[in-house]
């Protein structure tokens, strides 16, 4: 079957990506990993010893990353709806956020341990809707945000993937809420015709501050 001209321009664009060679000379699994690290050169969230929880975490460039900074003493807890290989260290779940099943998964996972960071890379199948993706995108950081306030200890950080339109005024006020700090972070390696961007919450306030 013949590829389309659009899947030919991606594969094309793809292969010739400095970060997708990035990762595959450093050992990364996906050029998503230079996002991250980007935002955590700028912001400093990780250091040794730390609990993280990577939500959406396929095929798992972010987990790799975090393990690399959290060291043997922190923790990494993946979580992602795909299966994901192996990591060394890193603990791999996997399940629907969306299904209660999942969330009471990773809560026993956690058993009760502060986590110091919450991480997202979600993002919904797309439909080709720009509402529908919009809403269901909103959704997934919707439900991030909340799991954060279950396991967050309190001065604890949020970092979630976002795409700008409906519900995101919605979403950066309730983070206000919740944390001290919120910014927004569009990193070099998102590509500049995504819509996506990254709302970085900081010292959780430990209670939803609700008006």
């Amino acid at each position: 079957m013949a590829r389309s001209k659009s899947s030919g321009k991606w594969l094309a664009e793809h292969f010739t990506d400095e970060y997708v060679k990035r990762a595959r000379k450093e050992g990364y699994r996906s050029r998503a990993v230079y996002k991250l690290k980007e935002i955590d050169e700028r912001d400093r969230l990780l250091k040794p010893g730390l609990v993280v929880v990577d939500l959406g975490a396929a095929p798992g460039a972010w987990s790799q990353y975090v393990k690399e900074r959290v060291g043997k003493n922190g923790r990494v807890i993946a979580m992602d709806i795909l299966p994901i290989e192996p990591l060394a260290g890193i603990e791999i779940l996997q399940g629907d956020i969306t299904e209660d099943a999942t969330l009471q998964a990773l809560m026993e996972a956690i058993s009760g341990q502060p986590v110091d960071l919450v991480i997202s890379d979600m993002a919904p199948n797309t439909t080709g809707i720009d509402s529908a993706d919009q809403a269901r995108a909103m959704y997934l950081a919707e439900l991030a945000m909340d799991f954060a306030g279950r396991v967050l200890k309190p001065g604890g950080t949020f970092l979630v993937k976002v795409f700008q339109g409906s519900g995101f005024n919605e979403l950066f006020k309730s983070l206000q809420q919740r944390f001290q700090r919120v910014a927004t972070r569009k990193p070099k390696a998102s590509r500049p015709r995504s819509a996506e961007q990254y709302l970085l919450a900081t010292g959780y306030r430990g209670t939803v501050q609700d008006h």
